[in-house]
């Protein structure tokens, strides 16, 4: 088994200065890979560049591992931050579950990577932050404090004029499931479902794209956050920078500050209407719809449950639907006081998989994923996030996702299968589900 490792050793030298906020894709390009970008609805949007310390992990321990790096990572430190949206955090991901990321497009991508970027843009409430993050044990605070004077500079004089290039357009896709193979698999699992050794099971697909022209990374961020404001938008570049893992996702797996928790229940899907009241109409069947209910009780069930042996109090919101820019989604929001600290990725390794991109129950569900999916899942519907030197954090769950290269796409979704699943309306709603990436690389115009 591999042990989660650190490319450098503490100390932690971070310096930090407010700057003019630059044009996001021209600070994108400027800077060099790995390069990873963070933004969500109540969180800073934070692009990095390079990687001060790296840390890697594979296994069953993974977690448990990354966060004694990172505890190790954050023991000693030398920072000025100015605000706390910069102080140092770590950013990266998780496998689905072990032995995720055999095959392709996952070989750049180890089961657990998170790096502290060497340069890192930070967009908070309270201005622009740029900093620079230094580890090892001969690092000086004045070299760090020179190499953010030359960062500053550098980034004074990006191009902000640049347009941005379209959508790359896809000449040729392949799906890794035929529509015949996926109503034998749902049928498969509503059988066992039905036979009562399972609950509920997510059944992904992928989809390949062959790119026109050069994926966009930047502009397609850029278009992921207009189009997805209330959405946690990533991405991720492992070493090398020659592809990258990327999405904009609805499903919030879990943030801790303190000991205060917030995580979702994110499941049952429908689509948007063409016009407000058919919008309210398909919203109101999605609420009575005793398939979709089925489904989202056992999510938020089971959230609630998961949470309860770390917590003092659990409490959920009201059901209700929520709306995004192609589907809409029944959301239970879920609140948490832990009974004493905890760092975040307890709670991570805790809740992952949630029963909306596993099943019930867990190793059952997993059982059915490995013998009825034809690819890996690598880090699609695992935790993505960061983490800070007080084991705070945020993570949320990887789906509405791709695999980028320079000329290809890998795209991945899912749906959940109860006993009423119907295999049709399920393969319609992967597809629906698609569309949040796929309409990023479909030359469609602007």
């Amino acid at each position: 088994m591999e042990q989660a490792r650190s490319t450098s050793s503490p100390p932690l030298v971070s310096r930090t200065t407010g700057i003019d906020a630059p044009p996001f894709a021209a600070a994108f390009d400027a800077f060099p890979a790995p390069r990873t970008t963070w933004s969500a609805p109540d969180d800073a949007r934070v692009l990095g560049s390079g990687a001060a310390a790296a840390l890697t992990a594979t296994g069953p321990n993974r977690f448990a591992e990354i966060r004694s790096a990172a505890a190790d990572l954050f023991d000693s430190g030398d920072v000025h931050a100015g605000t706390e949206a910069a102080r140092p955090r770590v950013f990266g991901g998780f496998a689905f579950h072990d032995g995720a990321c055999d095959g392709e497009p996952w070989g750049p991508f180890p089961e657990a990577r998170f790096v502290l970027p060497r340069v890192q843009l930070t967009v908070a409430d309270n201005g622009t932050w740029l900093t620079v993050n230094a580890v090892g044990p001969d690092v000086s605070a004045d070299a760090v404090e020179r190499r953010l004077a030359a960062e500053v500079d550098r980034l004074s004089g990006v191009d902000d004029e640049a347009a941005r290039p379209p959508r790359p357009g896809i000449a040729e896709s392949r799906r890794t499931t035929s529509r015949e193979a996926w109503r034998g698999s749902v049928e498969a699992a509503v059988d066992r479902i039905r036979d009562g050794g399972l609950r509920k099971v997510v059944l992904a697909q992928a989809l390949e794209a062959d790119l026109a022209r050069d994926f966009p990374p930047a502009a397609t961020l850029e278009r992921l956050v207009e189009k997805y404001p209330d959405c946690h938008r990533y991405y991720f570049e492992p070493d090398g920078g020659e592809s990258a893992f990327f999405g904009a996702t609805p499903e919030r797996l879990v943030s801790l500050r303190g000991r205060t928790v917030e995580t979702d229940a994110l499941a049952g899907t429908t689509g948007r209407g063409e016009t407000p009241a058919e919008d309210e109409w398909l919203a109101q069947e999605l609420l009575d719809d005793d398939k979709n209910v089925h489904e989202h009780d056992l999510v938020a069930d089971t959230v609630r449950a998961q949470l309860e042996p770390f917590a003092a109090s659990v409490s959920a919101g009201t059901r209700r639907v929520r709306r995004l820019a192609t589907v809409q989604h029944l959301h239970t929001p879920i609140t948490a006081e832990l009974r004493a600290d905890r760092h975040v990725l307890d709670l991570v390794e805790a809740l992952h998989p949630t029963p909306a991109v596993g099943g019930l129950p867990p190793d059952r569900a997993l059982e059915t994923i490995h013998e009825t999916e034809p690819f890996d899942r690598g880090w699609y519907a695992a935790p993505v996030g960061w983490i800070d030197a007080a084991g705070n954090g945020a993570f949320a769950v990887a789906i509405r996702s791709a695999v980028a290269t320079r000329r290809r796409a890998t795209l991945f979704a899912g749906v959940g299968i109860v006993a009423d699943s119907d295999p049709d309306r399920e393969w319609d709603e992967v597809q629906l589900k698609y569309r949040p990436i796929l309409d990023e690389l479909e030359a469609n115009g602007e």
